[in-house]
């Protein structure tokens, strides 16, 4: 272990580095990290990297979900569920399907469970490299919210699909009925533990006399907890992440103090960096090791080569024909919610946007990882390297061919142009105007309810109607800072109401909560 230390530290400051130069060419970093450990990789004399499969699913995967559960708007998660829920499990279904079909009838040897093994792995387009692209482009919220609605969901339905393949080829059989009986399972029980996990933490936050370092430690506990008890009952692990992640995030207020918060939101931002570019420079890492492997399994690289680059274009294929017959679909019973139905050319293009956002990268290698070596009876796992190189060559291609392009993709087509959305910045002034209104009238309220005038009261009405800045030499006294953080708690109080308008952008609402909470760390200091 010491002696890999060093190797470690150099990662991550290559992973810093590496971060830095993307943000400088406009260019998300998990393409630049899969290159760089690709090329590290045939750096001779460095230690060999083996990657552990329980490390990726139990040490990554949860953080990674928990912290993009808090992130994505609810409210446009809900407007869109039909979409998100129709892209997270119909089409990683009809995309597994399509891999085990053409790959049983093109690879000698390829069963139809192993088809459908190889089509779980890399059937979920992955969240980090999807949220990291799109850091570069505007595109619309509801677009968005389907995007990262679908990249949560779908991991689950693709590890459910890896299970049941990797049984089928264990023992032989594939039983229907009990399949069912366990897919429902994994489903309700996953989302069952989420939510009551989640208000079982919410209650210890509310009830144990926490501060911010032990808030913060409790939000990293919940994800490995909720995730460990779920697998342990043999349900998905990933859906009791996303959904008690969802419940505690929309609950953040009532439970997390503005130091907690502001704490929290910086910690969980470098944590979540960390461990982003750990695994993605892991993918380029391995892939040597894999390399090796094929040859002795006596399988040319350059035929295991053309079978991925068939593999990256039947899911490239299948998640086009998903998108369209998503959105005939939607047309057909709910019309009502085709997103860019007022813009027939924006509506028609919409399904290629969706379609070219089909990135792979952690839930593909951790999966691919997790195949045994052998099977049960003893036997080798057939075809094991192979799936793995396949796996590899599709999180790469889809990383390279479509990270690089999707920017210039979205800035080329005009898709957006014409947009009916409430731009964001009239909605933030929008929202800072009435936030100032409601301040205002709860200043003058209080003021005209004490018994005495306070001169600070009187100021800070002036300065929130004339925005004038508070002279550094004046002192706040107890009674008006109690005062000033109650008015601060109101301001969060009626965000969260206005909230409610299916109209408002909950991501500009956060970020205004986000400001009064850093208001209220300054005053406590004063």
């Amino acid at each position: 272990m010491h002696e890999q230390l060093p190797f470690i530290l150099a990662l991550i400051a290559a992973i810093v580095l590496i971060e830095l130069l993307a943000a400088k060419l406009k260019i998300a970093y998990p393409v630049l990290l899969v290159l760089a450990g690709l090329f590290i990789s045939f750096i001779p004399s460095l230690p060999k990297v083996h990657i552990d499969p329980d490390m990726i699913f139990f040490i990554f995967l949860p953080p990674l979900l928990f912290e993009a559960a808090w992130s994505i708007s609810f409210k446009e998660m809900k407007k869109w569920w039909r979409i998100i829920g129709s892209f997270a499990f119909l089409v990683v279904l009809f995309s597994a399907l399509a891999v085990a079909v053409v790959t049983n009838h093109f690879i000698p040897g390829f069963t139809i469970a192993l088809g459908f093994l190889l089509g779980g792995i890399v059937s979920p387009p992955d969240a980090v490299s999807t949220g990291a692209i799109m850091k570069f482009v505007r595109i619309p919220k509801s677009t968005a919210a389907i995007l990262e609605g679908e990249s949560l969901l779908n991991d689950a339905s693709s590890l459910i699909i890896f299970r049941f393949a990797l049984t089928a080829i264990g023992t032989g059989q594939f039983i229907f009925q009990d399949a069912m009986l366990s897919f429902s399972w994994m489903i309700v029980g996953g989302i069952g533990i989420g939510l009551l996990g989640g208000w079982v933490f919410m209650k210890a936050h509310k009830l144990l006399p926490t501060d911010a370092p032990s808030d913060i430690v409790f939000t990293i506990i919940e994800p490995y907890f909720l995730y460990w008890i779920a697998e342990q009952l043999h349900c998905s692990g990933v859906l009791a992440v996303v959904f008690g992640g969802l419940f505690l995030a929309n609950r953040q207020l009532s439970f997390l103090n503005s130091a907690s918060r502001v704490r929290g939101y910086s910690f969980w931002e470098a944590f979540i960096f960390i461990l982003n570019g750990i695994v993605f420079m892991l993918i380029g890492l391995e892939l040597p090791d894999v390399v090796s492997g094929l040859h002795e399994d006596g399988v040319s690289l350059n035929t295991a080569i053309i079978y991925g680059v068939a593999v990256t274009g039947i899911l490239i294929l299948a998640r086009m024909i998903s998108s369209y017959a998503a959105l005939v679909s939607t047309l057909l019973f709910r019309p009502s919610v085709a997103p860019g139905r007022g813009n027939r050319r924006r509506m028609w293009r919409m399904p290629l946007l969706l379609g070219w956002t089909g990135m792979r990268g952690v839930v593909s290698l951790a999966a691919a990882l997790a195949i045994p070596v052998t099977l049960p009876n003893g036997e080798a796992f057939p075809h094991r390297h192979l799936i793995l190189f396949i796996t590899f060559i599709v999180i790469l291609l889809t990383l390279l061919l479509q990270g690089l392009t999707l920017p210039t993709f979205i800035k080329r087509s005009n898709l957006f142009d014409s947009t009916l959305e409430e731009k964001e910045e009239e909605m933030k002034v929008r929202i800072k105007n009435l936030l100032v209104t409601e301040t205002v009238r709860l200043l003058k309220d209080h003021q005209d309810n004490a018994e005495e005038k306070d001169w600070f009261l009187q100021h800070m009405i002036k300065q929130w109607e004339h925005k004038i800045d508070q002279p550094e030499h004046l002192k706040m006294s107890e009674g008006t800072k109690e005062a000033y953080i109650d008015l601060l708690e109101k301001q969060r109080q009626f965000l969260s109401d206005l909230n409610k308008d299916p109209q408002i952008n909950d991501e500009i609402i956060f970020e205004h909560i986000y400001q009064i909470d850093l208001e209220e760390e300054r005053v406590k200091l004063l």
